[in-house]
């Protein structure tokens, strides 16, 4: 069996747990792991730090893809309409950096891209997209009890009323880029 060739999307849409559910519903995606990145400060972050909104970090999540089963574009596209991407440091009753809109970018081509989506995307919202496109820094992967959130707790509020609305949301808009057992 020849091996995968993966690349990597780092992206921040206010609380990790959302976006990661929304991402391990998609298809070529191997991993997806919540975590912090874009800060200033030394050290490894906490939780408790970046939910503090002092360390400059923003909650994301690095996402493993098969770029020959989904391109890196279209995870771009599923990211930007699974947020609200024209809110400066926040979504929904998240508030501060720590939940900004943000894509890190992993190299040039990146970049390029980032910004091409984000540029194609403006249209179709009433207000500027703020979503930050710089590159990325160091990745911290998040506390155990933060990976697989809504997959381990999927009676939680949070999920129910946070959640749940964003994968129907991606269900009606991106069905066809879902994995079978999701549809």
């Amino acid at each position: 069996m020849a091996s995968k060739n993966l690349d990597q999307l780092t992206v921040g849409a206010g609380c990790f747990w959302c976006i990661e559910a929304i991402f391990n519903e998609v298809k070529g995606i191997e991993k997806v792991v919540s975590g912090y990145s874009g800060g200033t400060v030394p050290g490894t972050p906490t939780y408790r730090e970046v939910c503090s909104g002092l360390t400059g970090h923003a909650e994301v999540v690095q996402v493993t893809f098969d770029p020959a089963v989904i391109s890196y574009e279209d995870l771009l596209v599923i990211f930007m309409t699974s947020h609200d991407p024209t809110t400066l440091n926040r979504q929904e009753a998240d508030v501060g950096t720590q939940y900004r809109s943000v894509i890190f970018y992993h190299d040039e081509i990146q970049k390029d891209i980032a910004e091409v989506v984000v540029k194609e995307m403006s249209p179709y919202y009433e207000s500027p997209i703020v979503t930050e496109v710089s590159p990325l820094g160091k990745f911290f992967e998040a506390e155990a009890a933060h990976q697989n959130y809504y997959a381990n707790n999927q009676s939680q509020g949070y999920c129910s009323f946070v959640i749940n609305p964003k994968l129907a949301k991606l269900r009606k808009l991106h069905a066809d880029k879902l994995k079978p057992s999701v549809i």
